[in-house]
């Protein structure tokens, strides 16, 4: 029997417990009381959810069929089951309003918390309307028209249910072999911060209205530098390449306020990025002062496995979240493992709300708590996708992403629409040829071709085929492009790539024009023609061979939904090309890789206008040039531009104070045109190498026939700085070179000292 004093306890445990009991279900429920501090609602949350719904939050599923643990392949229901005991906390793959409607509803209405769902997507370079790949987008040079294209992507993203995009990518490559390339802003840091920023921006807006959605910035770290060009491979790179190379984009995007990351697949000083403590703590919270939350890439988390980082997948979450990583794509280490490894001791459980944390703090920023369905508006998705407004700023995104590479004899514009034009290439009347594998929900059927944009606008169009959709030919073939070549005035050909090899796991060992399609251009150069080649590809392809075989050369890349009537107002002249690389094409395979911003070597090349060259023992290639076929910022307009006049505002620039460059810009041609303007330097001696140039601004600008302006450009301490081997930013005084012309190679120079 109990003591008196043991039953008295007992008696005021049962009390208290009561009390206890009645306080938790009288306690105000902060977290849905819209009217409270996000960061109070987060706590509030927090509180009341068990580890394994802690878990859930941190585990993103992909809603298609997918295989789950042990293979187990989940149907649709068990994933909805899933969702009903808080085991998930965002899916991928989810598209439309009616879908994801059914789903978000299980969790707002059937779960214990009702805690809504993220749905993010892919969406590369549009939706439903399908804009320029970001590579051609960036030679646009139009920061505006950056901004537009992806606000009309969130736009239709966020009308057929999306919340949260996995763009804009912010890598920079020196490598055309690697098929992501297309997805990226080339290989400046400064083009691709300021690219960043404006797709970052155009993403997100203020994250209140209803076609606001999460931008994520990938891949985090340094993923374009994977060695050969080949997906998924190791990245070995130096922290001073680290600091001054492949960082400033991605700090561009945090700054510009994204909300969400992505780890990279590629290792960072030996460690997987999703367990790397340096590039996700030290980097990535600690100096770029990132709030928001990191998501893996897919599977990324168990794959340290294979990377020989982790032993097992509980391994491999532990070592993720200790080093910063959050949210668990695919991967289902999280859901399986976490609970364990707190009770184990291994995770805090302060570590662990931090990372859901974060993930709850958007969810409440977007306002789901109190709307949930507030991105899930029939009405509203019919109205915003694929509209006629879109498909017009598309239209227009296109044109600004043509590059006119080659103008012999000003064969173009062709400026008679009676003109007989042979038409010839497979690519330009293919339809499935025209989107490549980030389409989003896109329709190749949608899509207009070469051939449909020019038929339009020239009535003696004829069409043939000229190689198969393998990039082979025949002789059938050859004689009836040659014929078809013969009968008329002007031949178009249009070569390249098939899209679908554009993106991830698209990488190529040789990126040379196929041999079947070099045949055909040779049969048709025999003919005498005027001969204007399109090169559709997702990347600068190796075209030395094709300049030759060509009087006007224009790169056209994958332009999206109005490809062909982009093309055709180019050809046509209704729209003077302005478009500048922002990759430098390659001039062989061996060349590889090859960029403006190098450094240079004890034994450099010599100029090759010098009078007196060394006879041996520098670097160079004996057999092609060390220069790339067409540079960093290289494109040519239907008219001609001239520098002249450049002044620098002193000869001495000092530390706290700046510098005015100046140049008149003079349109020479015939049409009124737009010239990208670009501003380098040179850091001429510095205790760290520096680039031979760096890209430090640009403006567009457009000058009417003969008419001339002064473009002006103001140099300060920071544009003059660089990063040491810790991070630190360093200024230091000597002297300095800065160019101003059309591209990176033609400049104009001068020099000045800072002191």
């Amino acid at each position: 029997m109990f003591s008196i004093h043991k039953r008295i306890t007992l008696i005021i445990v049962l009390m208290l417990s009561t009390t206890s009991i009645a306080l938790a279900q009288n306690k105000k429920t902060v977290y849905l009381d819209k009217n409270a501090p996000i960061e109070e609602r987060v706590k509030d949350l927090l509180s009341r959810m068990t580890l394994e719904e802690k878990a859930g939050q941190l585990n993103q599923l992909n809603y298609g069929m997918f295989t789950g643990p042990d293979n187990k392949v989940d149907g649709e229901q068990e994933k909805l089951d899933q969702v009903k005991q808080g085991k998930v906390g965002s899916f991928l793959n989810t598209l439309g309003v009616s879908k994801i409607k059914k789903v978000q509803q299980i969790a707002v209405e059937q779960s214990r918390l009702k805690i809504p769902l993220l749905f993010g997507f892919d969406v590369i370079h549009g939706y439903k309307t399908l804009f320029p790949i970001p590579l051609a987008e960036a030679c646009s040079w139009d920061m505006d028209q950056v901004f537009l294209n992806s606000r009309i992507a969130a736009k239709e993203s966020a009308a057929s249910g999306l919340n949260w995009a996995f763009a804009p990518m912010c890598d920079i490559s020196n490598d055309p072999r690697w098929g992501r390339v297309m997805e990226g802003a080339g290989e400046d840091p400064y083009y691709g911060s300021v690219i960043a920023a404006a797709r970052v921006k155009g993403f997100q807006g203020n994250l209140e209205s209803v076609f606001d959605i999460l931008a994520c910035v990938k891949h985090f770290a340094v993923y374009g530098a994977v060695e050969a060009g080949r997906e998924y491979n190791n990245v070995d790179v130096s922290r001073v390449a680290f600091y001054n190379k492949y960082l400033p984009p991605y700090e561009a995007a945090v700054k510009a306020g994204a909300a969400t990351v992505m780890t990279s697949f590629n290792v960072f000083d030996g460690v997987p990025a999703s367990g790397n403590s340096f590039l996700l703590t030290d980097i990535l919270q600690k100096k770029l002062g990132f709030k928001g939350f990191v998501v893996s890439d897919w599977n990324a988390f168990a794959e340290m496995i294979a990377h020989g980082y982790a032993e097992d997948k509980k391994d491999a979450v532990y070592k993720a979240l200790k080093a910063g990583s959050m949210m668990d794509m695919e991967s289902r280490t999280a859901i399986k493992f976490l609970p364990e490894l707190v009770k184990e001791g291994k995770l805090t459980e302060e570590e662990v709300d931090k990372a859901v944390g974060s993930i709850l703090y958007y969810k409440f920023k977007l306002g789901l708590f109190e709307n949930p369905y507030k991105f899930l508006d029939e009405k509203r998705e019919k109205e915003n996708v694929f509209n006629a407004e879109n498909r017009k700023m598309a239209k227009e995104a296109a044109e600004k992403s043509i590059l006119l590479l080659k103008n012999n004899n000003e064969i173009l514009p062709l400026k008679n629409p009676n003109q007989k034009i042979a038409l010839i290439g497979f690519y330009a009347n293919s339809k499935t040829d025209m989107v490549d594998m980030w389409k989003a929900s896109a329709d190749a059927q949608d899509c207009v071709t070469i051939y449909e944009g020019l038929k339009k606008q020239f009535s003696n169009l004829t069409f043939t085929e000229g190689y198969k959709q393998d990039n082979s030919t025949s002789q059938e073939l050859l004689n009836q492009a040659v014929k078809n070549a013969e009968n008329a005035e002007v031949v178009i050909v249009n070569i390249g790539i098939t899209s679908n090899l554009s993106g991830e796991d698209k990488s190529l060992a040789d990126i040379n024009i196929p041999e079947g399609q070099l045949k055909l251009l040779k049969a048709l150069k025999e003919t005498g023609k005027p001969i204007v080649i399109l090169v559709s590809s997702g990347r600068p392809m190796i075209l030395n061979e094709v300049q030759n075989l060509s009087d006007a050369l224009v790169q056209c890349w994958i332009l999206g939904t109005e490809s062909g009537n982009a093309i055709a107002e180019v050809l046509s002249g209704k729209y003077n090309p302005s478009a500048k690389t922002v990759m430098s094409f390659p001039y062989a395979l061996g060349q590889i890789p090859v960029y403006y911003n190098h450094f240079n070597t004890g034994r450099p090349a010599p100029d090759p206008n010098a009078k007196e060259k060394p006879a041996d023992f520098y670097s160079r290639f004996h057999d092609i040039p060390n220069e790339p076929l067409y540079p960093f910022g290289y494109g040519l307009s239907y008219t001609t531009f001239k520098y002249s006049n450049f002044k620098l505002s002193a000869p001495v620039m000092n530390e706290d104070g700046f510098l005015s460059v100046t140049a008149d810009l003079q349109n020479t041609g015939k049409y009124d045109g737009e010239e990208v303007v670009q501003l380098y330097i040179q850091d001429v001696t510095a205790s760290i190498v520096r680039p031979v140039k760096e890209l430090k601004g640009f403006k567009k600008v457009l000058v009417k026939a003969g008419e001339k302006t002064t473009i002006e450009f103001k140099i300060k301490p920071e544009d003059l700085s660089f990063f040491d081997q810790n991070g630190k930013s360093i200024l230091e005084k000597g002297k300095f070179n800065v160019y101003m012309g059309g591209n990176s190679r033609d400049v104009l120079a001068a020099s000045f000292e800072l002191r």
